[in-house]
């Protein structure tokens, strides 16, 4: 069984938990998942590692409440214990680049953070472009302000950070002269898609997260 240490809501629909997984912790790497049970009647979800201690055993999993095993997961509280915890699955972001750009659309940006969190330790110049509708739903800003060199928070009703798109801040950093190596984004589909376009009219590398189309996550599934 695995211990819920601590429980922190972030928004109204997204939540932070840590667990005591030690054999998940010391193995950890910024991209991977674990899969859970919330207990034994309970199906098998995928969510991302957001941070990992190998020294405490400590990992933390952010999760949006939409269906019925996240509000299961979410009736949990701090003492209680879940099931199942397997990982890390899934290969590890290449953390490769002196100047790389993570960019993050609302709840993705609990993926986003780990990347940005590993390219820094690797010491890269990180810059993070994080994207809400509004001040309500902003996630993790304190943590992306620790790992970046330079932090811009857009929103589009523009109640927090900058009024625009993730896009928006993009191009205007590229044509203000600041060269990336490599732009990672995670997010809304559509968001991924417009930051491709952007980035494709400046030759510069990007990786996308597509999670969506992963079943099984063992990779029997081919996805």
């Amino acid at each position: 069984m695995y211990t819920i240490l601590k429980k922190e809501v972030l928004n109204p629909t997204v939540t932070k938990m840590v667990i005591q997984a030690p054999n998940v912790a010391k193995r950890a790497k910024a991209g991977q998942f674990i899969i859970l049970r919330v207990d034994e009647q309970g199906e098998r979800i995928p969510l991302t590692i957001a941070d990992a201690d190998p020294e405490t055993g400590e990992v933390s999993i952010i999760y949006q409440i939409v269906g019925k095993t996240t509000m299961a997961l979410n009736q949990k509280q701090e003492g209680e214990a879940l099931q199942d915890f397997v990982g890390p699955l899934g290969q590890p972001s290449e953390i490769e680049g002196e100047r790389v750009c993570v960019i993050g659309g609302g709840v993705g940006c609990a993926i986003a953070y780990p990347t940005a969190k590993a390219f820094h330790h690797a010491s890269s110049e990180v810059s993070t472009i994080v994207g809400f509708r509004n001040q309500d739903l902003v996630i993790l800003e304190d943590e992306f302000k620790e790992v970046s060199d330079h932090y811009y928070l857009m929103s589009d009703d523009g109640s927090v950070g900058e009024k625009g798109l993730v896009t928006n801040k993009l191009e205007e950093l590229i044509q203000s002269g600041v060269q990336f190596d490599k732009v990672i984004a995670i997010g809304p589909v559509i968001m991924m898609k417009f930051v491709c376009e952007v980035t494709k009219k400046y030759n510069i590398p990007t990786v996308v997260s597509m999670n969506p189309i992963m079943i099984d996550g063992t990779g029997m599934c081919g996805g």
